[in-house]
């Protein structure tokens, strides 16, 4: 057995059964000794792209994603989708190829530090020096990659090494760092100090972020809000943690969210904030939060308790077993008046501008699109205009909502749905994106095809990049400076390149009848929406 073979080995045990990737010589050994396993490597058109697919598959699957990369370009391409994956707490091993450890510092064909390079944007990086180290390193990384606060984990690995022969294989069945030893059980007096608040409290409020999701925990949220009848908002990445249909829901916060979602964060007296950052996209004046309201704050990673608010009661651990815990308090209490108060506030929330008649109004798409979607479809939208219009108006069922929410990496959701689909065959899934943001990864169109991989693909089309154009608009007095993308290309010609059936939406005419055809025809499909250029978010 060779370092190779280990690598291989290694993942088999994790129970690895797919992974993303690009090949180049310095990790050629790898791929040689994966034909050897019945694990499917799915060949990404760039090595970015094989990163965003390792996500979705990872946050469909609740597993961790596995891309693939060669040393150099290869490696530095990988970067991008590292640092989406870190932003949104996704558990991802990331796999590199290097140069002979014997000339790493030379500055020799296709060398970079990678280890050095992503180290902002890892929980923990590797790089390989002793073949014998390799069972020991991986059952850490995927120990790292998916305990606490999830995270990418990346490991570089000299051609020497993966070539290098190893004696005595044996993959460890624990681990045991000294140094990271995550939380999981939140502290039995916090806790209780929230049962506390709660009989105090006119006008609670949950927001649900991002880690309710990583966490599994959506059933406990659920039936924490119901068992208190506390009304929930959430944050973008914690959209579809509960249906929209939901009583108790009322919508995403944030510059882009819900009026009456942010009227509610701002007159409550209890918030209590789950698996959520309280930066600048969800709140706008962090600072305001704290000086009216008790807030309790609910997070795996104490760093990001207090970051930007000081909490009334800090809260460190797992939410699901957080929830749990929570459950079991008996406290009473009555928030009806409060929720009625919201449900108020919803029904006075001011209607969108609607765009002129002769183009698809992006609103009335999204709510149709997701109505007609299987109810435990994946919608994966992309970055732009379309993402925040898909923020509003999607509607929740029992499926997932993806996106890339703290990095905000345009072209995504491609190569995202691409790894969703492949996580659960039976699922239909949906990727949502502009044409500014199709053109970053439409060269996964082969993957889709090479790999029959059946996903649906809208593209709204607009001519702009929309949301830059809006913000220019809004900000420069319509002084527009590179944000005009033409008309090109003919997304038709482009589908018929590679054999996929494409559909062109005018306006709104016969709207819900050509999504329906569209969702329920076999095989992959791209539709093209064309949007009013002057279109804006609100």
């Amino acid at each position: 057995m060779i370092g190779a073979d280990a690598i291989v080995k290694c993942l088999e045990k994790e129970g690895v059964t797919t992974l993303f990737g690009y090949p180049g010589v310095a990790i050629c050994p790898f791929f040689n000794s994966i034909l050897n396993t019945k694990i499917e490597s799915i060949l990404v058109r760039s090595e970015q792209n094989a990163a965003h697919a390792a996500s979705g598959y990872a946050r469909v699957t609740g597993k961790v994603g596995v891309c693939v990369a060669t040393s150099g370009p290869g490696a530095t391409n990988l970067l991008t989708g590292i640092a989406t994956a870190y932003a949104d707490s996704i558990p991802l091993i990331c796999i590199t190829g290097q140069v002979d450890s014997k000339l790493l510092g030379q500055d020799v064909f296709q060398e970079a530090d990678i280890t050095g390079a992503a180290e902002s944007f890892v929980k923990y990086s590797y790089l390989v020096k002793d073949v014998s180290d390799i069972p020991r390193i991986f059952k850490e990384a995927f120990h790292i990659a998916t305990t606490g606060r999830r995270g990418p984990v990346l490991i570089d690995v000299p051609i020497d090494i993966q070539n290098k022969q190893i004696s005595g294989f044996k993959y460890p069945e624990s681990v045991n760092m000294r140094t990271y030893k995550p939380t999981v059980k939140g502290h039995a007096v916090q806790l209780k100090k929230v049962g506390k608040e709660l009989e105090k409290a006119k006008k609670p409020l949950i927001c649900a972020g991002g880690g309710v999701i990583l966490s599994g925990a959506e059933k406990e949220l659920h039936d924490f809000s119901h068992r208190f009848n506390i009304p929930v908002v959430t944050t973008m990445m914690g959209i579809s943690s509960l249906s929209s249909d939901d009583p108790l829901y009322f919508g995403m916060i944030g510059n882009n969210g819900r009026s009456y979602a942010n009227r509610a964060m701002q007159e409550s007296d209890l918030l209590i904030v789950i698996g959520a950052r309280i930066a600048d996209r969800a709140v706008s004046s962090p600072d305001l939060v704290a000086e009216n309201t008790v807030l309790i704050h609910i997070d795996v990673d104490p760093a990001e308790i207090g970051k930007n608010v000081g909490p009334t009661i800090p809260i460190v651990g797992d939410i699901k077993h957080i929830f749990t815990d929570l459950l079991k308090d008996s406290a009473t209490c009555d928030f009806t008046e409060w929720v009625d108060t919201l449900n108020e506030y919803r029904r006075s929330e001011k209607k969108r501008k609607a765009p002129r008649r002769s183009y698809v109004d992006p609103a009335k798409f999204i709510t149709s699109l997701s109505e007609q979607m299987d109810d435990n479809a994946v919608y994966v939208a992309d970055v732009g205009q379309n993402q925040m219009w898909s923020c509003m108006y999607y509607v929740s069922k029992s499926g997932r909502f993806l996106t890339s929410g703290g990095m905000g990496t345009m072209g995504y959701s491609i190569p995202a749905a691409i790894g969703a689909k492949k996580a659960d065959k039976r699922r239909m899934v949906v990727a949502v994106c502009g044409d500014g943001s199709f053109q970053m990864s439409m060269n996964e169109l082969a993957t889709l095809i090479q790999h029959d991989i059946p996903i649906k693909i809208i593209v709204f089309n607009n001519g702009y990049l929309g949301l830059v154009r809006e913000y220019q608009y809004n900000t420069y007095k319509a002084n527009y400076s590179m944000v005009d993308l033409g008309t090109v290309p003919d997304l038709s010609r482009i589908a018929e390149a590679y054999g996929i059936p494409f559909v062109r939406l005018k306006n709104n005419n016969g709207m819900d009848e050509a999504i329906r055809k569209f969702l329920l025809a076999k095989g992959p499909g791209l539709m093209e929406c064309l949007i009013d250029p002057m279109d804006c978010v609100r």
